[in-house]
């Protein structure tokens, strides 16, 4: 990867920290706030049979996490172009 100047990287890694902090954050808050500390209120509600907060305990945050791995592959992508970094 070659940068145009040490700003445009710095920018770069600066950008690409910003997305993994929020795409963290929101794992964060689906594995644990959903599967542990609203697990009771999750309960009163039923998905595919199952209790709502035991059902993010055990499959939720995992499909959440799938889904923020391709997210950042789109993103980071996107960033690539942005900064003429993108490989070929």
């Amino acid at each position: 990867m070659a940068f145009e100047s040490k700003d445009k990287a710095t920018a770069y890694w600066r950008e690409n920290i910003s997305l993994l902090l929020k795409l963290l954050t929101v794992w964060f808050v689906v594995s644990f706030g959903c599967g542990i500390l609203l697990v009771d209120v999750l309960n009163e509600f039923r998905f595919f049979g199952f209790k709502l907060g035991f059902w993010f305990a055990q499959q939720g945050s995992i499909y959440v996490f799938v889904a923020l791995i391709f997210v950042y592959v789109q993103q980071m992508l996107k960033l690539d172009r942005k900064y003429n970094v993108e490989e070929e």
